[in-house]
């Protein structure tokens, strides 16, 4: 099914219509939508997890749990709406004798937003997934674009979730669903449409990143794109805990077949340590699974091909074959092999599969380092003997979110949390899980002089007093 030009004039126009009314709702109302939409997901779990089951083959427990994630997801945003911080509303008083006006700033809505749904989430990153849930928060309608790997799932998910918004009160066009190709390239350039959210692959976001900064009129997007999540294990810490390691890096390459845009992709370890034999015992134990498309599994093999095709590149260890599925496989290369072809070397490979990097010392290993590109995550394993300052400078400047212990699969959806880092990790330096996810889809507005009667009510002093602010300078949290 391919959403006609018509079709999504229509709902583009509807949103534009129910912009104004998101933009203006009180916080109160606001959060009874998300919450709205988080109980009706929730009541028709039964129905949902069999159609994703269905058309992912993720499996029943992963994908009830993800129901329980994303209206979890949800329902944080609307205690972020409630709380008000968001806002980041500040004010200076008027000083006449410095010829200073008084100012009221706050972040607001930036209008319609186009969401695109990720292939490995059927529910976190899709129709009601995170980006969803963080562009309603801020006050904006949003326009989902389903991806071809579950589009049954996606067309109830979105009746579902309209029909709960429109018995709580939220006007018509506040969430719309689009499918195919053309469609979801012409939202993104559509003129009422203010900004974008994707999480996919690195082609298919960039071409959409250059439609949407290409426009006349261009829009932010935010895109979640490819991650191979450098992880460093010191000579002292495979010493100390190496099987330990081990088996939590095989755990950790294999979860989900390898789909996690979290996946520990490439790991720097130390040459002769014995760690290559104690993954490749672990791995040995895992097994595979069906991949979510005929495209990522087609990718697979190709992807690792590429890898082996480099004289560098050894394999060390394959897990369980599967009758339908990937098989796991640890390859392994060496240092300066990735210093000087990181554009082969260092390509991320969908699926469960890992690299092993040894490094002889650490000038081979921080050489390594400065060719590894942007990630989500970066991970250091090392005890407390270990001097690592310029091996934690190097990763810290290369991912959004730093591990200590355990893998970074696996994101938990709290205020602090950071889910992007630098390109190709993502478009922007802003987290797309956690409640800061929401200050993609806001934009500052002051206002100068303003009556009081003309200011939006969460800048007016009566609102103010229950709000936390900032006033000339000082942070008052009531």
């Amino acid at each position: 099914m391919t959403t006609t030009p018509a079709e999504l004039d229509a709902l583009v126009a509807a949103a534009s219509a129910a912009a104004p009314v998101w933009l203006t709702s009180a916080a109160d109302t606001r959060a009874a939508w998300l919450r709205a939409i988080a109980d009706g997901l929730d009541a028709a779990a039964d129905e949902l997890v069999p159609i994703a089951d269905r058309e992912t083959r993720l499996g029943e427990t992963r994908l009830r749990g993800e129901v329980a994630r994303t209206t979890g997801q949800l329902r944080l945003f609307a205690t972020v709406v409630e709380e008000g911080s968001y806002l980041e509303l500040t004010v200076d008083d008027a000083d006449t004798s410095a010829g200073r006006p008084e100012l009221r700033r706050l972040l607001t809505g930036v209008g319609p937003v186009a969401v695109f749904s990720a292939s490995n989430f059927p529910f976190a990153f899709s129709v009601c997934g995170g980006d969803t849930a963080s562009a309603l928060a801020a006050g904006n309608p949003v326009i989902v674009k389903a991806h071809s790997g579950h589009p049954e799932l996606s067309r109830r998910t979105a009746a579902i979730a309209a029909e709960a918004l429109r018995a709580a009160g939220a006007p018509a066009g506040s969430l719309a669903l689009v499918e195919g190709r053309d469609a979801g390239n012409a939202l993104v350039q559509h003129p009422v449409v203010q900004a974008a959210g994707f999480t996919g692959s690195l082609s298919g976001g960039r071409a959409l990143f250059d439609l949407a900064v290409g426009r006349p009129d261009p829009i932010p997007f935010y895109g979640e794109l490819g991650s191979i999540n450098p992880v460093v294990l010191t000579p002292a810490a495979v010493a100390a805990r190496g099987a330990e390691l081990a088996a939590g890096l095989a755990a950790s390459f294999t979860l989900g077949s390898g789909q996690f845009c979290t996946k520990p992709g490439v790991v720097f370890v130390p040459a002769d340590a014995g760690f290559e034999a104690s993954l490749a015992a672990a791995a040995a134990d895992t097994s595979g699974g069906p991949l979510l498309t005929e495209r990522i599994t087609d990718a697979f093999p190709a992807g690792v091909g590429a890898l082996t095709s480099d004289p560098s590149v050894a394999v060390v260890g394959y897990g369980a074959e599967t009758a339908d599925g990937a098989r796991p496989v640890v390859l392994s290369t060496d240092a300066a092999a990735v210093a000087a072809r990181p554009q082969v070397l260092l390509e991320e490979v969908f699926g469960p599969a890992t690299l092993l990097v040894r490094y002889a010392d650490e000038a081979e290993l921080h050489a390594a380092l400065r060719a590894v590109p942007g990630s989500l995550t970066a991970t250091l394993h090392a005890e407390a003997s270990d001097e690592v300052g310029e091996t934690l400078e190097l990763l810290q400047s290369r991912a959004g979110r730093m591990l200590f212990s355990g893998w970074p699969t696996g994101v938990t959806v709290t205020w602090s949390q950071q889910h992007g880092g630098p390109w190709p990790a993502t478009t922007s330096l802003h987290t797309s899980v956690g409640a800061t996810a929401i200050r993609r889809f806001l934009r500052p507005v002051v206002f100068q002089d303003a009556p009081a009667r003309l200011l939006p009510p969460e800048l007016r002093d009566e609102s103010l007093a229950r709000l936390p602010h900032r006033r000339n300078g000082v942070l008052i949290v009531p």
